[in-house]
């Protein structure tokens, strides 16, 4: 361990200098003093700390019984005295140095610097072991720690402070404009608009997913392990499975909010719980097929099948890798439940009233405009504030408030939703911080699994595999969501992601590297703001009669105001 060969490295360093005099007093320290040191590999142990305490306070009783005979040999020779008055002075300092080491043992204090530095990384980023996969504990959302102490809860009233700004700026301007008070919210009841076909889109969605893959696992499983043709049996499932993924969660809800004309946040449920129930099924045949091939070869009576009630669960559980079972809290606090949700709608309102006011009226006249390389610079830098609110807003929205509502009303005790995504000093720690939730689907599923089938030397092909499927993924819900292919964020993904992974990794450390992050961040948020909104008013001042399949493809911003 990297804890044992610093204390090695330490302990041959004292023996090669043992005769300074740092290390003779090193060497005279007290036995229990040393021992204490090196306990627990560099980690306090609690227990340890205790029974210290106990015996310091049984000391300090033997202090009092020390002065009452002191206070009685104040008639003695003096030459005793001074001798006892020594020997008083010094178990007196010892008592006290013992409980200053004591109150201020730490990690960083046990060992050197560089290695309490080493041990700390080593159990913020250690991982189970890659037979055992992701291993749940019970934890409270880093944000919910965060909002104990006053100075973050600040900041959060802060942004409230500006959503009241937002309002008012809206109000008055309406007041100003209109003559009195215009309370309408035209653009949230137009995104959110068909709302009947999105519910019955997603019922059909989800009471496939419960009963066709789960049936599925369960015939493959009990005729597997008495099928004379187990290759034949398994694929024949195998490929129901992927049929049902392919053509039942893949192509339906796509023609759905295709065929519908959904508008754009309808479309947005619909294919996020698409793609959500799409890794669902896929990480419950992943974890139990193994366990089932196991029990086969393992040649024991049982075969194991997890109960419909487990897989429902699973389903509603905020996380995408299954488990029989969950760390699960006692309670479930229905105060705090309902505040996660009102937290989401008015993140909702946010982001109504940062269209209103920072994007509608700067890009509704764009494509009047002619395409300049200089028009382009200022859009994307006017669209970085809206873009960096909407990132927080999304952040905060979803993977805070949404994902810790539901997580309390199933009791769902492991609340790592996310990391201090915001203290990244490279792109590589921020994409494994971000979302914690569907990072952890990728590395195991994608990551690890590609490893396990072309071998370990191929780690950079199967990150830079990964980073493609991500890229695929996040612009194929843009384009089905958006109803138009610009593959913004899919270059930005697959170019610029790559590049600042492999560059700005994880040996990039201080403030500075973090200030570069934070640059590049809020630079690709303006950007993504900027080109898909002037596409977007683009299509909808230069529509095309008739379109093609190619008039999809085809960027219309780059030549609508020839046409206008």
């Amino acid at each position: 361990m990297a804890g044992d060969d610093c204390v090695r490295k330490r302990q041959s360093g004292s023996t090669a200098t043992s005769k300074t005099p740092e290390n003779e007093e090193t060497q005279r320290r007290p036995e229990a003093e040393r021992s204490f040191q090196n306990s627990s590999n560099g980690w306090v142990d609690v227990d340890h700390v205790i029974t210290r305490k106990m015996q310091l306070i049984a000391e300090a009783e033997q202090v009092k019984q020390f002065t009452a005979v002191f206070l009685l040999c104040q008639q003695l020779k003096p030459a005793f005295m001074k001798e006892v008055d020594s020997h008083f002075t010094e178990f007196v300092n010892s008592l006290v140095a013992k409980s200053a080491l004591l109150d201020s043992s730490s990690p960083a204090s046990l060992f050197p610097a560089s290695c309490a530095e080493k041990e700390l990384h080593k159990a913020k980023t250690s991982r189970a072991p890659p037979e055992h996969g992701k291993i749940f504990t019970a934890r409270r959302s880093l944000l919910d720690e965060l909002f104990e102490v006053s100075h973050i809860r600040t900041i959060y009233h802060m942004f409230i402070a500006l959503l009241i700004v937002f309002i008012l700026s809206t109000l008055l301007v309406d007041f100003i404009d209109e003559g009195r008070l215009v309370l309408g919210f035209d653009l949230l009841v137009f995104v959110f608009g068909k709302f009947p076909v999105v519910f019955c889109a997603w019922l059909c969605m989800f009471s496939a997913t419960v009963f066709i893959p789960y049936n599925l696992f369960v015939r493959w499983a009990q005729g597997y392990s008495s099928s004379s043709h187990r290759a034949i049996h398994s694929f024949f499932y195998g490929m129901l499975f992927t049929l049902f993924q392919i053509a039942g969660l893949g192509f339906g809800p796509t023609y759905v909010a295709v065929a519908y004309a959904l508008p754009p946040a309808s479309r947005f449920i619909v294919i996020l719980e698409q793609v959500r129930l799409v890794m669902k099924a896929h990480s419950f045949i992943r974890e139990n097929v193994p366990r089932v091939l196991s029990s086969v070869k393992d040649k024991s009576g049982t075969v194991h099948i997890p109960r419909i009630s487990q897989y429902l669960y699973f389903l509603f559980a905020p996380t995408l890798i299954y488990r029989d079972n969950y760390p699960r809290n006692p309670t479930i606090r229905w105060g705090y439940v309902a505040t996660k949700f009102a937290q989401v709608l008015g993140s909702l309102f946010y982001a109504y009233y940062i269209f209103v006011r920072l994007c509608i009226p700067q890009f509704r006249n764009s494509s009047q405009e002619t395409f300049n390389l200089r028009g382009l610079v200022l859009c994307i830098f006017n669209s970085i504030l809206p873009g960096v609110l909407i990132l927080f807003l999304v952040f905060f929205a979803f993977l805070h408030c949404w994902l810790n509502a539901f997580a309390e009303m199933l009791r769902f005790a492991d609340r790592m939703f996310y990391k201090d995504w915001w203290n990244s000093t490279s792109y590589a720690n921020y994409y494994r911080t971000w979302n914690v939730v569907v990072h952890d689907w990728l590395y195991y599923y994608a990551y690890r699994d590609f490893l396990w089938f072309f071998g370990k030397k191929f780690r950079a092909a199967a990150m830079l595999s990964v980073f493609t499927v991500s890229a695929a993924v996040h612009e194929y819900v843009l384009s089905i969501c958006f109803g138009f292919f610009y593959p913004v964020l899919f270059c930005l993904f697959t170019c610029f992601g790559v590049v600042f992974n492999f560059t700005l990794n994880d040996r990039r450390k201080g403030p500075f590297w973090n200030v570069i992050m934070w640059t590049s961040l809020f630079l690709g948020q303006g950007v993504i703001i900027c080109l898909y909104s002037q596409e977007w008013y683009a299509r909808q001042y230069c529509p095309t009669e008739n379109p093609t399949f190619l008039d999809y493809l085809k960027p219309r911003s780059w030549a609508c105001h020839v046409k206008m």
